[in-house]
């Protein structure tokens, strides 16, 4: 379970289609796209504000 195979792709493509409409799914992928790039861009934030926080408690103890 788990591993899916060509015809299972197919199967779940063809579903899609027929829910969301051909002209739908460009704005859905762009959507989705968008989103990821959101969380990305988050994501190197809350690093970046981590190793500030850490440098600053580094020079805090000095």
């Amino acid at each position: 379970m788990g591993n899916f195979g060509a015809t299972e792709i197919i199967l779940i493509l063809l579903v899609v289609v027929l829910l969301f409409g051909g002209r739908k799914i460009p704005e859905l992928m762009k959507g989705i796209g968008q989103g990821m790039k959101e969380f990305k861009k988050a994501s190197r934030f809350d690093e970046e504000a981590e190793k500030t926080a850490a440098e600053s408690k580094e020079e805090v103890k000095k």
